[in-house]
């Protein structure tokens, strides 16, 4: 009479945490099979006169091999793994043995809760989307297909799990693993490093991929990495969105998604070259807009002023554009949010009568009433070279500074004069694209860039679109 093979996932380690299935399997077994550390959690389950074999570790192939030969002596033995039997467990080697040795007994897998579920949820949720499990052992894996794999993680996005991460012989596997995702994640993707899961030495560590300890890291370790959605909540939960729209997604919108993709692949293309975060982030969201990547060349930092203009205008402020393009383009719930006031003065009934007057241009004339009322704004030009002139010779017979000028007016007639005109005052704070090329949509989309600031090192653009 053939006797059954049961391959039973304890949990992690926790017997609150065993399957009802699991406690059957135990009780019903003649014997039991697997790693003696393991024994101590099943000790109430067990009946008298169970047998109890333990075959040391790294032992697998032994403990099947004594598995087949009792059950085919009419035994019902159960092979005991932690976690789930089928995840780096037990089950594929019984079930290869059982083809290889064509034997006839019946052999049923016990599923447990895996230790990446259990670590999940003492975190919160961070496996709520696509999640690859990755054993770092080269045992029985070589190094150069497990470094594959890491790669296709990392680029396909997925929170990932790393199983076996360290040991005192294999130390260094990890950090080049950290060292592969860097170059494809966010340095702020959350990290946690989970130790000894379920049992009473638990441990539990939150960082991020740049920042991690990896020195804390063991084989009692698991290591859980968020994908570029994931984020520590508030309360000090993992979190990884269902949906893929990000944590600045409104109303299911796809927007944010779309614009995190596309800056994503420009960011892509500008790699390798040395750029400060704020200038690469105004960059981003520039050729975002217009797909030219010669801006790369043509945008001008002057005097660190995104970074001032971030700081000023967080405390709320004043923005003079030069036509109403400028002032649409602006995002709305950026300045609610941070209690900003954006003018423009075309359109003031003041300004005709001015105009006329002065024998100057409407955008002229807004700029002028502009000044009497908002001297220290930030003042941005897109599209009317005449109105930063204008500017520019206020500043120098009234001799005062805005908190900066932003000037990509667009044209062939004394644009490019204008922006020189800019560059004669060497303390200014202000934002040039150099020659020809400028525009309103691009103004506009510098300021986006300074309202949006603080989103940059996570490369999430999209909150307030």
């Amino acid at each position: 009479m053939q006797g059954k093979i049961y391959i039973v996932g304890l949990g992690p380690g926790d017997p609150n945490m065993f399957l009802n299935p699991a406690i059957n399997a135990i009780k019903e077994a003649d014997v039991v099979i697997g790693y003696k550390y393991y024994f101590k959690f099943i000790q109430t389950f067990l009946q008298e006169g169970t047998e109890c074999l333990d075959t040391g570790m790294k032992q697998e192939t032994k403990r099947a091999e004594i598995a087949f030969e009792y059950a085919e002596q009419g035994k019902k033995v159960a092979v005991i793994s932690s976690g789930d039997a089928g995840i780096y467990g037990m089950s594929p080697l019984i079930y290869e043995m059982a083809e290889k040795r064509e034997s006839q007994v019946e052999i049923e897998l016990i599923p447990g809760i895996s230790a990446f579920q259990a670590a999940a949820a003492k975190l919160g949720a961070p496996i709520g989307h696509d999640t690859v499990i990755l054993s770092l052992s080269d045992l029985l894996t070589p190094w150069e297909l497990i470094e594959r794999r890491i790669k296709a993680a990392a680029f396909g996005d997925f929170v990932t799990v790393l199983y076996n991460p360290k040991s005192k012989g294999r130390y260094w596997q990890i950090y080049r693993l950290q060292e592969i995702f860097l170059e494809e994640r966010s340095p702020e993707t959350p990290v946690a490093i989970v130790r000894q899961v379920g049992r009473d030495e638990e441990h539990i560590e939150l960082s991020t991929l740049a920042e991690v300890d990896l020195e804390k890291v063991d084989m009692f370790s698991l290591v859980v990495i968020g994908n570029s959605q994931s984020y520590i909540s508030k309360n000090k939960k993992f979190i990884t969105p269902r949906g893929y729209y990000g944590k600045y997604s409104e109303n299911g919108k796809p927007g944010p998604l779309i614009m995190q993709k596309s800056f994503a692949t420009i960011a892509e293309e500008l790699k390798g070259k040395d750029i400060p975060l704020e200038t690469k982030w105004a960059l981003l969201h520039l050729i975002h807009t217009s797909a030219d990547f010669q801006m790369v060349d043509l945008l001008k930092v002057r005097n660190d002023a995104l970074n001032v203009w971030h700081q000023k205008l967080k405390n709320g402020g004043v923005i003079i554009t030069d036509v109403t393009m400028i002032t649409s383009g602006i995002r709305k719930a950026a300045c609610e949010r941070m209690g900003i006031e954006v003018k423009c003065y075309l359109h003031d009934p003041r300004v005709a009568e001015l105009a006329e007057k002065h024998k100057i241009t409407r955008t002229q004339a807004g700029i002028r009433l502009a000044v009497e009322d908002h001297p220290d704004a930030l003042y941005v030009f897109g599209n009317a070279p005449t109105a930063l002139i204008e500017l520019t010779a206020l500043m120098r017979s009234k001799n005062f500074f805005p908190m900066g000028i932003i000037a990509s007016p667009v044209g062939f007639v004394n644009v490019e004069e204008s922006k020189h005109r800019v560059k004669s005052f060497a303390k200014l704070p202000a934002v040039i694209i150099e020659g020809r090329k400028g525009g309103s949509t691009l103004a506009a989309t510098i300021v986006n860039s300074v309202l949006s600031l603080d989103d940059a090192k996570e490369l999430k653009p999209g909150r307030d679109v």
